[in-house]
């Protein structure tokens, strides 16, 4: 099984020169840690992450609002192609180490995230204790009445 048939399809996106501050409010909005920083040709430049945020611009007491996505981006991010296994993909992860790689196409053209998420879900189905609340609450009954 190939990279590409497992990744999320709609990774969320980052511009350089946005604020940290817009960046993480869309992080808040979408309910994710992570934006794919791209160029103008949808050619993945960098990596946003909450971490990142934390990190460098909190922990230095820097403004979020004049720190811009391209300085404390993570530049250059390893990319894996659609075809590549998830073998392939979990030894790079492994190396890195990456919890997310950007999956690109033949043209390097953005196509989609790989999280280490989607590697455990192919791995193992989902069990009673981890699921959400609701499966969780079905499985073993509720306890609210």
């Amino acid at each position: 099984m190939s990279a590409g048939r497992i990744c999320s399809r709609e990774a969320d996106l980052a511009e350089p020169r946005e604020s940290a501050q817009v960046a993480a409010a869309r992080m808040n909005a979408r309910n994710v840690g992570t934006l794919v920083v791209i160029d103008a040709d949808r050619k993945p430049i960098g990596i946003l992450t909450d971490r990142d945020l934390a990190m460098k611009i909190l922990a230095h007491g820097k403004n979020p609002f004049q720190t811009t996505v391209g300085d404390v981006m993570t530049s250059c991010p390893q990319t894996i192609d659609e075809e590549t296994s998830i073998e392939d993909a979990i030894g790079v992860m492994r190396t890195g180490p990456f919890r997310r790689l950007p999956v690109v196409d033949d043209d390097r053209q953005l196509v989609g995230l790989l999280s280490l998420d989607d590697v455990l879900s192919l791995l193992a189905p989902p069990h009673p204790l981890t699921s959400s609340p609701p499966a969780r609450e079905a499985a073993y009954g509720s306890s609210r009445k």
